[in-house]
């Protein structure tokens, strides 16, 4: 009996200190807006699950979606005060602190693809001008997670830069306003909450929302019945930031675990939702949806308004400039601006 009871304690004593050795070292709290059932709260529990498996279990993330800790626009100062530790909503929810931000957030009107975006981050010297702003505020930029181009929606045909003449449309505050009133638009800002009665009672035309499988999801085309695909004057940058202190005390190979997931999650969002607007795309134009692709010579023409509007914020701040001029210089080695 007495041999029994040793060995069931002998057993309880080792499986307790596995269960020790297994228990994290670190922790990352992070906050994202996307809902777990959404295809990007999808893709950030990959990113946590990556981490977590190469890591052995050293490495523990917290992930709180649906802004489930503070509003969305509170995540950044939620991470760098200590409330949390991590950022993974976007840059340009920090406009108000400086209007650098702009350009790490939603460039407006820059590159085609996500593909280019990143290549300015990754390969061209713009994470280091980027990460000095992010530092500034005492938090570290890891990486970036770009879902592709947004698609304007409309109950008129928005096929080039003429049809923006004194077209009324939804949209965000900030630099978008500037570019789309000087094409001769009528941007209005309203929040997103207000576009279904706002488009049912014909005070506005249009919107900017979000890429078109995102649109097809909240049942944008049951109202109007023409977008403009594949987008071209919005392509957001998600962001992972990660306060500065809490990077820091990372060992380097936990750093480096956390930044090969985060390029995973920057390749695998571009391609989930390169396929998934390429099919909702199909299926709109099934149902009688219009799709307008701007040609090159359109495109140009609203990069060319969105450039006027860039040299504007660069004289906001240090950073604006350093940013915009970065931008600008990979830009022309890529032919996008003359």
């Amino acid at each position: 009996m007495k041999v029994l009871k040793c060995a069931a304690v002998a057993a309880a004593t080792s499986v307790f200190g596995l269960s020790s050795a297994l228990a994290a070292d670190y922790t990352l709290r992070i906050q994202t807006h996307y809902g777990p059932e959404q295809t990007s709260g999808k893709l950030a529990q990959q990113f946590v699950d990556d981490v977590e498996t190469m890591s052995g279990g050293r490495l523990d993330i917290e992930m709180f979606f649906s802004s489930s800790v503070v509003k969305t626009v509170e995540t950044f100062d939620a991470a760098a005060s200590g409330i949390l530790d991590g950022d993974m909503t976007g840059g340009a929810y920090q406009i108000g602190k400086n209007p650098g931000f702009q350009f790490v957030g939603d460039i407006m009107g820059g590159y085609d693809t996500p593909w280019q975006q990143y290549a300015w981050l990754y390969n061209n010297g713009g994470y280091k001008t980027a990460n000095e702003l992010y530092n500034e505020f005492d938090m570290q930029l890891i990486g970036w997670w770009i879902y592709g181009q947004e698609s304007l929606s409309s109950s008129t045909p928005i096929a080039g830069p003429e049809d923006l003449k004194d077209w009324k449309f939804r949209s965000p505050p900030g630099m978008e306003t500037e570019i789309f009133a000087n094409l001769g638009a009528s941007p209005i800002v309203m929040d997103f909450t207000e576009v279904f009665t706002a488009m049912e009672t014909g005070i506005i035309e249009g919107t900017d929302y979000s890429g078109l499988a995102n649109n097809v999801s909240i049942g944008l085309y049951d109202l109007v019945k023409h977008a403009t695909y594949p987008g071209f004057h919005s392509m957001p940058s998600d962001h992972l930031a990660i306060r500065k202190d809490a990077w820091d005390a990372l060992p380097d190979d936990l750093k480096r675990i956390v930044e090969v997931a985060m390029q995973k999650l920057s390749f695998q969002t571009a391609l989930t939702f390169e396929v998934a607007n390429n099919e909702a795309a199909a299926k709109l134009r099934e149902q009688g949806v219009t799709l307008h692709e701007w040609s090159a010579e359109d495109r140009a023409t609203f990069r060319q308004a969105a450039q006027a509007s860039w040299q504007e914020w660069a004289k906001k701040s240090p950073e604006a400039k350093s940013l915009v001029d970065s931008h600008v210089a990979f830009m022309k080695t890529l032919g996008l601006i003359q």
